[in-house]
């Protein structure tokens, strides 16, 4: 996966503790309980999602690790003084339901084997599918909707519309200053950039040798 980088007070919280099958449980936060303000609305909570189907619960939280939550309050600070605020269409991904997209395309192109590596990054809590929204919470034009499998959804932008340029320069500039890396084939992906100290050293290893070879672009 070839990652890129675009050029708080203590607060008291409720922590989700998660198994992984891993040495530690994964302590994760909602997204909510740093900043309210952030939108969220998870596609695998609905059927508007590649597999046609709600795979997680109605009223699933985005959960993500701590550092992450604050980067991602530190985002939303940046644009709403651009007019704008963050949506989240992703964060904490069940393993299991890794396993149900990966059964559903089956491409290791576009979907982490959950056998391979570390699976999905998502199943870490270190990983969270962004887009922007205005200031009334109406998405904004952006190259394509959520996993388009397709070159629109690259990293770079190949169309002419001036504002879908700009909407896009803007999500990735400003999550890029609030320490993620984005996907090349994923416009709406963003890992933190210390993902790998949130993994089992072992499971972390692992992950980076399938991230450097053929995991380019996986969900």
């Amino acid at each position: 996966m070839q990652m890129f980088r675009p050029a708080f007070g203590v607060v008291a919280l409720a922590v989700a503790t998660l198994a992984t099958g891993g040495e530690e449980p994964l302590q994760l936060i909602d997204v909510k309980q740093i900043d309210p303000t952030i939108i969220v609305s998870l596609r695998y909570a609905t059927p508007n999602n590649i597999t046609g189907r709600a795979l997680y619960p109605r009223n699933m939280p985005a959960l993500v690790q701590s550092e992450a939550a604050r980067r991602l309050a530190r985002a939303q600070a940046m644009l709403r003084g651009c007019g704008f605020r963050l949506t989240i269409w992703d964060a904490y991904r069940p393993a299991a339901v890794q396993e149900q997209l990966w059964q559903a395309v089956r491409n290791e192109d576009y979907v982490a084997d959950p056998n391979a590596g570390a699976g999905s990054l998502h199943s870490w809590g270190v990983a969270v599918d962004a887009t922007l929204s205005d200031t009334w919470n109406n998405p904004v034009s952006m190259p394509s909707d959520f996993d388009d499998l397709t070159p629109a959804a690259m990293w770079r932008y190949r169309g002419s519309n001036p504002s879908i340029r700009a909407h896009l320069r803007l999500l990735q500039f400003t999550m890029g200053q609030a320490g993620f890396y984005g996907l090349r084939t994923e416009w709406w992906h963003f890992t933190i950039e210390e993902w790998r100290k949130y993994l089992p050293p072992e499971m972390a290893k692992r992950a980076a040798q399938v991230l450097g070879t053929s995991w380019q672009g996986r969900l």
